[in-house]
């Protein structure tokens, strides 16, 4: 058995559902720039008869926030992630703070929220307040025509794993890159250890 099919020996039951909240953890064949050892935390839809979208929680994109938006006071540079393919001339983010942001919406129960008032996110940066865990920032989104997502999970691109499995709302916003994609694989459980044995880039194995 080649090492793929070994890989893909996999049954699939007993995931969560996709939906608001939900995370996507990207199969490690899945080779497109945007969605190579990627997390994806929806924000709308259900993958059958809606459409839905969310973003790439975990992979960094060479935008500092200072470098598309004006107004921001801190020195150090406030790293932004890649959120998806689509919409790359808009910015988004996901925060943890809650009425602090004031219109926000919380993506289901998770702890998680989406969007809000852009003058209090600045004034939050600009205050000093820490930014790991707490706020991500998001240039692009992901998304799925209706029942496209749904046929993508059939055919195993993707594992569906509730937030809460991985982390507190402050671990869902903190770490990057290959270490987060591992460690939101670990919250699978041993069914799939296999996907833990291959790297982001083959050229390391």
């Amino acid at each position: 058995m080649k090492l793929s099919d070994h890989l893909f020996n996999i049954e699939m039951g007993n995931q969560a559902a996709p939906g608001p909240g939900k995370l996507l953890i990207a199969e490690p064949f899945l080779r497109e720039p945007y969605f190579n050892h990627a997390v994806v935390m929806m924000v709308e839809g259900d993958g059958a008869e809606n459409e839905s979208m969310g973003v790439v929680l975990n992979i960094d994109s060479d935008n500092s926030l200072q470098s598309l938006i004006g107004g921001i006071e801190r020195e150090e540079p406030i790293d932004v992630f890649c959120g998806g393919p689509l919409g790359l001339d808009r910015l988004f983010f996901l925060h943890t703070l809650g009425d602090v942001i004031s219109n926000s919406r919380q993506i289901n129960d998770t702890g998680i929220y989406v969007g809000g008032d852009f003058t209090d996110v600045i004034d939050y940066i600009n205050s000093g307040y820490p930014l790991e865990g707490h706020v991500r920032f998001f240039v692009g989104y992901s998304g799925w025509s209706a029942g496209q997502l749904d046929d993508e999970i059939s055919k195993n691109v993707w594992a569906v794993v509730n937030p809460a499995d991985v982390g507190t709302p402050t671990m869902l916003l903190t770490d990057r890159e290959n270490t987060y994609w591992h460690r939101t694989v670990n919250a699978l459980g041993d069914r799939f250890k296999t996907w833990r044995m291959f790297p982001k880039d083959l050229r390391s194995n």
